[in-house]
């Protein structure tokens, strides 16, 4: 520490331990009021890309067809479906559905039009439609239309008619949709052209706003939820029920979050008491480290609570990493300032801390310092929830390190000196001094070790993938997971896509600059090939309608197309239940008899069909001037073999080349969509962040040892480490996800705690005269201790998340404790290799100031 820093260090914290300690609970006092703003997102705005305008257009096509914020109830009675009984509790189930508050509509088989439970013609559809209630309905003929229908079959009803969905549709809150969108649009307009001062004014608000709506909105979701379940909960005596949907897994991946908090805070802090007291049998190395890490969480969760920043499904281990870095910061000064007193048994107490915080200051800093680099460099992943963890580990470890500093010896200093702890040749001592030996008896095997593990560990980061199934983040247990399972085998899948088909860019120039279709003279003249096969078509619209009677997909030519592109989708593996227009007009021919329907007829059956079947058949399919439509599509998220990057690029490429759309009249979109824009970005996010924590390490090394050797040596034991688990994920095949893609920049922002306080305590070995071989020694000793002591905490904390619901968590955990037991062998064997090797300190010591 610098003199002036020092003194006045020493001055307020040391000679007024009780000022510095009364300042430090009354800042606490206020964080803890702050702890009941504390928030979790697991929306979809919290997994996606930073400005990715996939996005907007998602929350565009969701605003034009209708959204997606809708819930599927499984029901498989124990009696047949279609008897009356039966029916009639599925009745009960859909009113009391439907009588929530936050339930916009409940759509079940009791609902839908029926146009085949006897066949009836477009003429008697004018009149009204059946239902499967209806004292005419031919219900053994019902049962085959749920099973046939293209409309119906893998929706409502699956092919074994023992199953049947009720699609909930939520209340959407416009005005905040509205809200959403808006800011969307400047944010990319900000991205693309730049924005004046009064647009910047408004995102700003718009910025500052959304935690407040997002905060309400998910509240009154959770709320919707529950009284959902509660319900379900009455009608499981006579039925196997199952929820299912985007908002109830948004919901349970919250409360998973708010468990794994709630449980890997308690956990790791049981298993923190446990280990101080067995490791230190004293009560004060208990108490106090116990009170600074309990410092750390309540100040930085009070500090969230706050700024209003919420915690997201990638960050939910952070109460569990804050516990883990504190208390490695602690265990150095424990460490430290016991073996002081073993060396000076009649030193008092102040003495004692005086010495411990000026020797341990400096690593305590350099660790924090490059450890906030680490983290800091996940802000560089263009993933909108690893950026925030990253930001929120920084903030973190920088409380972490003052609130150490500050309270370790206000308290310490406190007490009474005590009993001089006594001399152990514990199995930590051991373990050290049999890693020294390893690495200066057999230098050359530990180096040919490390290299091997490098190039196979290259080889399995090349082997890295980021294809895997949603519905393997969770265990078979849990309602996502067997809710899941069974729409994707029995109701045509679970995730939602959106292939949206717009008109060629000259079809609209023409329409925007003509009134009337083309005629054969301006095809003449050189229109292109689109707008000559559509010229000759029945365009135009019916003022006394209410939709399109053309456009460019509303015509006998293009509807041809739409069904040849239905049949095309429906083939495919990957893809469920699929409904567009051309579903739309098969059940159309079916009402004219199974004959095909020319421009004429479309335009009469669409004018005089009923407002509540065009709702049903149309609407969700195709925009009001028919230049738009839309193939709804469900994929299947449990098939085994899903590629959903090759899936979607398929899809793109064979429209183009089998069907000639070109690219402007192909868009994608859907959760599947965003969902694979993250994925996809994570292995050039994980490449990124490795990157740039190996040159900032580097960096920081040479300029904290001031020592160009340092660069080289310093961050290369916890780089390999971090390497060799992304290498075995790579080659056992484990995919990679938005958690685990974390553990490079962790595994190196913890384990580079270690390398510092054993190279500072190297150096000043050295510095005092050791050779190089007593100086690895005395650093096992006396520092390796406390790197054992810590990692066991780090590797015991971590598997604690073991016990979550959420698969990549338990991979995180598991992975990241086998990384940190790497690094500390890494630590331990290599780096002594590397300083005696490369030399980068002389036994003069120098002026660092």
């Amino acid at each position: 520490m610098t003199r002036t820093f020092t003194t006045l260090y020493h001055r307020l914290v040391l000679e007024h331990p009780w000022i510095a300690a009364g300042l430090v609970s009354a800042l606490l006092a206020v964080a803890a009021t702050q702890i009941r703003h504390f928030q979790l997102d697991a929306s979809a705005e919290s997994l996606v890309l930073e400005g990715d305008e996939a996005m907007h257009y998602y929350r565009e096509i969701r605003a034009r067809y209708g959204s997606d914020d809708f819930l599927i109830v499984t029901w498989t009675p124990s009696g047949a479906l279609f008897e009356s009984e039966t029916l009639g509790r599925l009745e009960a189930l859909r009113d009391a559905l439907d009588a929530l508050p936050g339930i916009d509509s409940v759509l079940s088989i009791l609902d839908v039009p029926l146009l085949d439970s006897p066949r009836v013609g477009f003429s008697e559809v004018q009149a009204g439609t059946r239902a499967l209630l209806d004292a005419d309905t031919d219900r053994d003929l019902a049962r085959e239309e749920f099973r046939n229908s293209p409309l119906y079959r893998d929706l409502l009803m699956n092919r074994d008619a023992d199953t049947t969905a009720l699609i909930v549709s939520l209340v959407r809150d416009e005005a905040a949709h509205g809200l959403l969108t808006r800011r969307d649009a400047l944010r990319i307009r900000r991205v693309r052209e730049g924005l004046d001062e009064a647009e910047r004014r408004e995102l700003a608000e718009l910025d500052a706003a959304y935690p407040r709506i997002s905060e309400r909105l998910q509240a009154e979701q959770t709320a919707v939820i529950m009284e959902v379940r509660a319900v379900l909960e009455q009608h499981r005596e006579y039925a196997r029920i199952h929820l299912g949907g985007v908002p109830m897994i948004a919901v349970d991946m919250i409360e998973f979050v708010r468990g794994d908090i709630q449980t890997f805070g308690v956990g790791v802090g049981l298993f923190i008491l446990v280990l101080l007291a067995v490791s230190f049998r004293q009560l004060r190395w208990v108490v106090i480290p116990s009170l600074i890490c309990g410092g750390v969480v309540v100040g930085m969760v009070g500090f969230l609570g706050l700024v209003g920043w919420p915690v997201t499904v990638v960050s939910s281990n952070f109460i569990s990493l804050m516990l883990i870095l504190s208390l490695s910061l602690v265990v150095h000064l424990v460490v430290r300032q016991r073996e002081l007193h073993q060396a000076q048994p009649s030193a008092d107490a102040r003495r004692l801390m005086r010495q411990t915080v000026d020797s341990k200051f400096k690593p305590s800093l350099y660790t924090a310092l490059t450890t906030m680099v680490a983290f800091g460099s996940m802000m560089f992943a263009d993933i909108r929830p690893v950026m925030d963890f990253g930001l929120m580990m920084v903030c973190a470890v920088a409380f972490a390190l003052v609130l150490t500093f500050v309270l370790f010896p206000a308290l310490v200093v406190s007490l009474p000196a005590g009993p001089v702890p006594p001399i152990r040749r514990d199995a930590t001592e051991r373990l050290s001094a049999a890693l020294v030996s390893i690495a200066q008896y057999s230098p050359r095997a530990v180096a040919l070790g490390f290299v091997a593990v490098v190039v196979v560990a290259v080889i399995g980061v090349n082997r890295l993938t980021v294809e895997n199934r949603f519905i393997d983040y969770f265990k078979p247990t849990t309602e996502i997971y067997q809710g899941m399972e069974l729409i994707d085998r029995e109701l045509g899948g679970t995730t939602p896509l959106d292939v949206v088909l717009d008109p060629t860019r000259a079809f609209m120039e023409f329409e925007v600059s003509s009134d009337q279709a083309p005629s054969g003279d301006q095809q003449a003249n050189g229109l292109d090939d689109d707008l000559a096969d559509l010229a000759d078509l029945d365009y135009g619209y019916d003022d006394d309608t209410d939709g399109p009677i053309g456009g460019y997909w509303f015509t006998s030519y293009q509807l041809e197309t739409l069904d040849r592109i239905q049949t095309y989708l429906d083939a495919l593996p990957e893809t469920g239940k699929i409904l567009s227009l051309a579903t739309s007009m098969r059940l159309m021919t079916m009402l004219n008899d199974d004959q095909p329907l020319d421009g004429f007829g479309l335009a009469v059956m669409y004018d005089r069909m009923p407002a509540e079947l065009r709702e049903l058949l149309f609407d969700p399919y195709m925009s009001e001037d028919g230049n738009q439509v839309r193939f709804d599509i469900r994929v299947i998220d449990s098939a085994p073999n899903l590629s959903r990057d090759a899936l979607l690029r398929q899809i793109e490429q064979e429209l183009h080349e089998r069907f000639g759309l070109l690219p402007e009249q192909v868009n994608l979109t859907g959760m599947l969509v965003l969902y694979n824009n993250v994925m996809q970005s994570l292995v050039r996010s994980l490449y990124i962040t490795l990157m740039l924590v190996f040159a900032a390490m580097m960096v920081m090394f040479a300029v904290l040892f001031r020592s160009w050797k340092m660069a080289v040596v310093g961050p290369m034991p916890t780089l390999i480490a971090a390497v060799a688990v992304m290498g075995a994920m790579g080659l056992v095949g484990l995919p990679l996800d938005i958690m685990t893609m974390t553990i490079a920049a962790i595994t190196i922002g913890i384990g580079v705690h270690d390398t510092i306080h054993y190279t500072h305590r190297y150096e000043a070995e050295v510095q005092a005269g050791a050779d190089d071989a007593q100086a690895a020694r005395t650093s096992h000793r006396q520092v390796g201790r406390a790197m054992i002591y810590t990692t066991v905490i780090i590797v015991g904390g971590f598997s604690i998340l073991a016990a979550s619901n959420f698969m990549p968590t338990i991979y995180f955990g598991l992975l990241t404790g086998v990384a940190m037991v790497f690094a500390l062998f890494s630590n331990l064997t290599l780096l002594p290799l590397l300083l005696q090797w490369l030399r980068p300190f002389s036994p003069t010591p120098t002026d660092r100031g």
